[in-house]
């Protein structure tokens, strides 16, 4: 990150406060730790209503501190919304709308995606910084997802990546940052990480950032609390209503009851995309994920037992919340019509009482449980109707901590400490802005606003708007659109208006130029020999593959700007990138590559000159690797250089290129 005078000046005005001096007795600020569980549904835990699930040490922290019943996530999917905890700033600000690397076009949209960012803004300053430099030690844990490396943005430790499975070996980013062996469970493993950086940091303040892939798929509940949760499914009585509804687009036609019916029959992907109807599950009876959230909530307890073993507990905020709503849809299009097993791997848990999931407006993708404990300031067993959102945590632990706020960087956000402290806290209206279809559903682009008790709900494709009251109406099923106008037309101006203000991006309508060249065509990489050339002058592109991966040119990818994207053709059939070359004669010539994988999976970068292999190195880790090959041997030859992106297994093989060049 960037520093600025804005950090330099936020600590001058400290010292000449005199609130709490960098030189100030050890521990004398509050510890943070900052407990961020990913998909986990409003009603997933116990003290929000869920009996399924069993969540001890999570209901603990509520009856010791101060749960929020109107608490909000930035955005329904994670990126955004994680970038808004560090930011302060709605994800419409700073243009990182959708998770990263985010889903590509399908040619039936209407709409293409607006542009976006692909990684957190170099230029932010971060809590993670502000907090560093008024003497926290500072770590981050799990899924940071923003797409640059967290110590470079304020954290002095990180142990992050993405999770192919929850147990040994999780991914290729953890061989080396997080230790594990046969049979070892990630969500324990990445405690043990925060454990001991407590250990070592207890004689000074700090802040752990513990962003828990869990309850993310893939949906691996730990072997022993599974057997459990079999076991006390086995005795519950069947549900009385439907394991799983249909939800229909709200910004398209209609459907009748007797349709929705007979989609229910008919569930062919095909149909439903047709009719955009998308399956929601509406039980919680999914052993998998119950346990994984114990699990979860075993880590709590743990981190909890270590603070009271240090006597820091009385000394540390505790927050815990969740990135966005529960994966009571399925990611990408999943019927029905499968086996339990099958179906435990794609819908995670139910939402309800509110309406849809992850990736969608309504509550369920937005609404999230937040409990904080702050001792001798929260009131014990407190609950608070106070409207919260992600963009207020910057501010409020600023406060907390009594360092002065920075409003020109968390703009976005409003301090909460009064709603901690049991007195009235209306921090007006909150918005939401996700201009790109979603992973979790035929949903339309949009964007929403809660004013009030009103949320007002607004669709990009064509223009449909929803209007709810949410305390008498939780579940959003009563539209007042049509009934209130008055409040339809204020709601939905505020909005437009707060777009404008920020700057928000917006999608455009596809023509039939555009369509043409829409990312699920066929013709997708008919462009990609020139975006070569132009990434790498000379080099020619043969046999690539991979549309829904976008082969091409990136503006900006793992905190590098003019990124390239190749993909093989198949699992046999590489991607080569070739060219012919001339090596002069007296000088030492090398080839030079700075090269990366996507987080869920890995590629091997293979080197031929002149047909023979010059190097082949796995490329697992996502992080930029330096390549160098030495051709001075070749002297006064010219030679064919071809580089293979070559699959390893067959799931998101994508090769990125920083950049290819001939040093002389």
């Amino acid at each position: 990150m960037k520093h600025s005078t804005l950090i330099a000046a936020s600590v001058l005005i400290t010292s000449l406060l005199g609130n709490f001096a960098l030189g100030a007795p050890k521990n004398q600020q509050p510890n943070i730790v900052f407990f961020l569980v990913d998909d986990l549904g409003w009603s997933d835990v116990g003290c929000y209503g869920s009996t399924f699930h069993e969540t001890p040490h999570i209901d603990r922290l509520a009856k010791e501190g101060m749960r929020f019943d109107n608490a909000y996530s930035t955005c329904h999917v994670c990126s955004p919304s994680r970038a808004s905890i560090l930011t302060g700033k709605y994800p419409a600000r700073t243009d990182l709308t959708e998770w990263l690397g985010g889903r590509p076009e399908r040619a039936y949209e209407k709409l293409h995606s607006a542009k976006k960012l692909m990684s957190l803004p170099a230029e932010e300053i971060t809590l993670a910084e502000i907090l560093k430099k008024h003497g926290y030690a500072t770590a981050n844990y799990g899924k940071a997802h923003l797409r640059v490396n967290p110590k470079t943005y304020g954290f002095d430790e990180a142990i992050t990546g993405w999770v192919r499975s929850y147990f040994h070996p999780f991914s290729p980013q953890y061989a080396k940052t997080l230790p594990a062996k046969k049979g070892d469970y990630y969500t324990d493993k990445l405690t043990d990480a925060a454990l001991d950086f407590i250990e070592r940091n207890k004689d000074r303040p700090f802040f752990v950032h513990l962003e828990h892939f869990a309850v993310h798929d893939p949906i691996q509940g730990r072997k022993d609390l599974v057997a459990k949760y079999r076991k006390k499914l086995a005795g519950m009585p069947k549900p009385k209503g439907p394991e799983y509804i249909l939800e229909p687009n709200p910004d398209g036609p209609s459907l009748t009851t007797a349709e929705l019916k007979a989609l229910e029959k008919d569930d062919r992907l095909q149909l439903h995309q047709d009719k955009r109807v998308w399956w929601v599950k509406q039980v919680q009876d999914n052993v998998e994920f119950a346990g994984m959230l114990e699990a979860t909530d075993e880590s709590l307890g743990r981190i909890r037992a270590k603070l009271e073993e240090l006597g820091l507990a009385e000394n540390t905020i505790v927050i815990f919340t969740a990135d966005n709503g529960g994966m009571s849809a399925s990611n990408q299009y999943r019927g029905i019509n499968h086996p339990r097993r099958v179906l435990d791997s794609r819908f995670a848990s139910s939402n309800l009482p509110l309406r849809g999931a992850k990736g969608w407006n309504y509550e369920g993708g937005i609404r999230v449980p937040l409990i904080v404990h702050w001792p001798s300031q929260t009131k014990a067993n407190s609950l608070s109707h106070a409207v919260v959102t992600g963009t207020d945590f910057y501010p409020t632990l600023l406060e907390m901590i009594g360092r002065p706020k920075l409003p020109n960087q968390h703009v976005d956000g409003k301090s909460f400490v009064p709603a901690l402290k049991g007195k009235p806290h209306d921090r007006g209206s909150i918005y939401w802005h996700f201009p790109h279809y979603s992973n979790h559903g035929y949903q339309s682009p949009g964007g929403a606003i809660r004013l009030g008790n009103y949320k007002l709900l607004e669709y990009y494709e064509n223009g449909n708007v929803q209007l709810f009251d949410l305390e008498k109406d939780l579940g959003e099923q009563n539209d007042l659109s049509k009934a209130q106008p008055e409040t339809t037309k204020k709601l939905l101006k505020m909005l437009q208006d707060w777009r404008r203000e920020v700057g928000a991006k917006m999608p455009q309508v596809k023509t039939a130029a555009s369509r043409e060249k829409a990312i699920t065509s066929p013709a997708v990489t008919k462009n990609l020999p020139a975006e070569v050339a132009s990434f790498a002058p000379g080099w020619k592109v043969r046999n690539w593959g991979g549309p829904n991966m976008q082969p091409g040119l990136r503006n900006a990818w793992a905190g590098r700007k003019n990124v390239l994207l190749t993909h093989p053709r198949s699992r046999t059939v590489p991607c080569v990138l070739s060219r012919k070359l001339n090596v002069s004669a007296g000088k030492k010539t090398t080839l030079n590559l700075e090269v990366t994988n996507h987080p869920k999976g890995d590629w091997k970068l293979v080197v031929l000159v002149n047909g023979i292999e010059a190097l082949a190195k796995d490329i697992q880790a996502t992080k930029w690797q330096q390549v160098q090959i030495d051709l001075t041997k070749h002297a006064g030859k010219t030679v064919t250089i071809d580089l293979e992106n070559r699959a390893t297994g067959w799931a998101y093989e994508a090769a990125y290129w920083s950049r290819i060049k001939i040093v002389h």
